[in-house]
């Protein structure tokens, strides 16, 4: 329509899934401080509906994202990059509390390579790249990017994507389990979404109590980290949803959750 704005990001529910897509093809859906507010702000809005059960990222069937605009990075100072709100979108879209779905095709390099590995589960295109160049413009992976490779992939795969800004194909990215599933061009939303229709079936409580378990590992040691699973556990067992599923599972029937 005739004046109608561009929104450089899409964001879609339907039942019980939110698409986040990246509409910016003609720069391969590079990120600027604009794409990484809206993108932010739906994970947001995702935590607090407890109607969403699961979120898709993704930038369609050609990109995900090349990175972010160089000129985003122009300016700083030392200072004024760790409180920019750029950098904090990281952060915002990491402490995402419902399971999330990257789909990933075509380029996916730098600040869109750090976003897609803050996901839960990645799947890409057999059009996929990943890849971290900043050491190329004399900087490093400044959003998860230096620690996100090694909890997928290891030290190893780490250090080559750091040191050397060379990237890798799909198909080697599944190899040493960066990417969790390869699939045919065009094939990545649809791949997600059906993942997330599967997601969106669980008892909502305790996907969100399984991400948390899940995570907590990041910023814990690996015996408090089990403590915190123990204390989840014990938690959801007094939920409604639980003691529905496991009459459900008794009385051999599909349960009804309700998320409380």
């Amino acid at each position: 329509m005739p004046g109608q704005q561009h929104t450089p990001v899409s964001v879609q529910t339907d039942a019980g899934v939110m698409t986040i897509t990246i509409q910016r093809p003609e720069a391969r859906n590079a990120l600027n401080a604009e794409v990484l507010t809206h993108i932010a702000d739906a994970v947001d809005a995702a935590n607090a509906d407890a109607t969403v059960r699961a979120v898709i990222l993704t930038g369609g069937e050609d990109n995900f994202s090349a990175g972010a605009d160089i000129d985003m990075l122009s300016g700083h100072t030392a200072a004024s990059y760790v409180v920019s709100e750029n950098r904090h979108a990281f952060d915002r879209i990491r402490a995402a509390r419902v399971p999330v779905i990257a789909a990933v095709a075509g380029y996916c390099l730098g600040g869109g390579c750090e976003i897609a590995l803050a996901c839960d589960v990645v799947i890409a295109s057999d059009t996929a790249v990943f890849g971290q160049p900043e050491i190329r413009l004399g900087i490093i992976p400044g959003a998860g990017g230096t620690q996100l490779w090694t909890d997928r992939a290891g030290p190893g795969a780490q250090a080559m994507a750091a040191l050397t800004g060379a990237p890798v194909d799909a198909y080697t990215a599944r190899r040493i389990k960066l990417v969790d599933r390869v699939v045919p061009s065009g094939c990545a939303v649809s791949a997600a979404q059906s993942l997330a229709a599967q997601l969106a079936a669980q008892a909502p409580l305790a996907l969100r109590a399984t991400k948390a378990a899940m995570r907590a590992r990041w910023g814990m040691t690996l015996d408090a980290a089990l403590g915190h699973e123990v204390a989840v556990m014990a938690n959801l067992l007094a939920s409604g949803d639980a003691n529905e599923g496991i009459t459900a599972f008794l009385e051999k029937r599909a349960p009804e959750f309700r998320g409380a």
